[in-house]
C-alpha cells in the first residue's frame, strides 16, 4: 500500500526497493505481491509524470509475473485532467471565480506534468477507480464521507464517476474535485462510529486512505514520521507520510498494527 507521491519518483522508487518489490533497474520483482497506490501521483513536485509512467510500466510487469499492480485516482488526478479538458473555463457559480486553471496553480500543479500528459496517460488515469477492495480492507483515496455522493455501493461509486470522467460535464467534473479534496471524515471522538457507518456500508474490516498527511494529523513535523497512522478506534489507517514536506514515502503491507512497545 503506498499513499501520495506528489511528483517525487525517486523516492518513490527507493521506498519500493527497500521494501523488495523492485530490484536495481527499477523493475518489478515483487513476484505475486498485491500492490495497490491511493493516488495522487502529480503536482506539488517535479516528477508527476515519471511517477506515473513507472506505476504504469510495474502494472504491465507484476501482471506477468503473477502478482497486481492497481491504483485509486486521487483528487490530484482530477484536477490535473480537469486542467487538460477544461483548462481555465470558468465553473458557473455563485461562490466566485473558479476553474480547474485556478485551483490547479493554487494547489500545486507543474507545468511539465501537463506538458507530459499524454492520450495514454488521460486514458489510463481515467479507468482508476475511486473506491477499492483489498485484504479485507476499504481503501480510498480521500478520508471523506463524499463518496456517497455518487452512491450506495463500491460499484455504484465507481460507476458513476467513470460515468462522468467519460463526458464533458464541467460541472460534474468540478463536483468530483471539490468533494474529493475534503477531509477528516474520521476524526475526533465520533471518528470509531463514522467509521463503523462507513465500513458498514461500503464493506471491510477497516479504512486505508492517503490525502491528509499524518503529520497534520497529529501536529508534529513529517520528519518524525516512520510509520502510519491507527486511529478511530483501530478502524482508519493513514498512509500519507507527506513526502512534498519532507515525510517518508510509505509502503505499507496489510494488514497493519503498530509494534509492541517492550517494557
Amino acid at each position: 500500500m503506498v499513499g501520495d507521491v506528489h511528483g517525487h519518483a525517486g523516492p518513490l522508487v527507493t521506498a519500493l526497493r527497500e521494501s523488495g518489490l523492485l530490484d536495481e533497474s527499477g523493475d518489478w520483482v515483487g513476484e505475486r505481491t498485491h500492490l495497490w497506490f491511493l493516488g495522487d501521483f502529480v503536482d506539488r513536485g517535479p516528477d508527476g509524470i515519471a511517477a506515473i509512467d513507472l506505476v504504469m510500466r510495474l502494472d504491465r510487469q507484476a501482471a506477468t509475473a503473477g502478482g497486481a499492480v492497481r491504483t485509486l485516482l486521487g483528487n490530484h488526478e482530477i484536477l490535473l485532467l480537469g486542467m487538460h479538458h477544461f483548462g481555465g473555463t470558468e465553473v458557473p457559480s455563485d461562490l466566485g471565480t473558479r476553474s480547474f486553471e485556478r485551483s490547479w496553480v493554487l494547489n500545486g500543479g507543474q507545468q511539465s506534468d501537463l506538458d507530459g500528459l499524454t492520450d495514454e496517460h488521460v486514458a489510463w488515469l481515467t479507468e482508476r477507480p475511486v473506491l477499492a477492495h483489498a485484504a479485507d480492507h476499504l481503501l480510498l483515496h480521500s478520508d471523506t464521507l463524499e463518496y456517497f455522493h455518487w452512491g450506495e455501493t463500491v460499484d455504484e461509486i465507481n460507476g458513476t464517476v467513470s460515468e462522468i470522467l467519460a463526458g464533458d460535464d464541467l460541472v460534474e467534473w468540478w463536483e468530483v474535485w471539490r468533494r474529493m479534496t475534503t477531509r477528516y471524515a474520521f476524526r475526533g471522538p465520533d471518528g470509531p462510529e463514522v467509521a463503523d457507518v462507513v465500513l458498514d456500508r461500503l464493506g471491510g474490516s477497516r479504512i486505508v486512505h492517503g490525502h491528509s498527511v499524518i503529520a497534520d494529523q497529529l501536529g508534529i513535523h513529517p520528519i518524525y514520521i516512520e510509520e502510519p497512522y491507527l486511529y478511530a478506534g483501530g478502524k482508519v489507517l493513514g498512509v500519507d507520510g507527506g513526502v512534498f514536506v519532507g515525510g517518508p514515502c510509505l509502503v505499507v503491507r496489510l494488514p497493519w498494527e503498530p509494534a509492541e512497545v517492550e517494557s
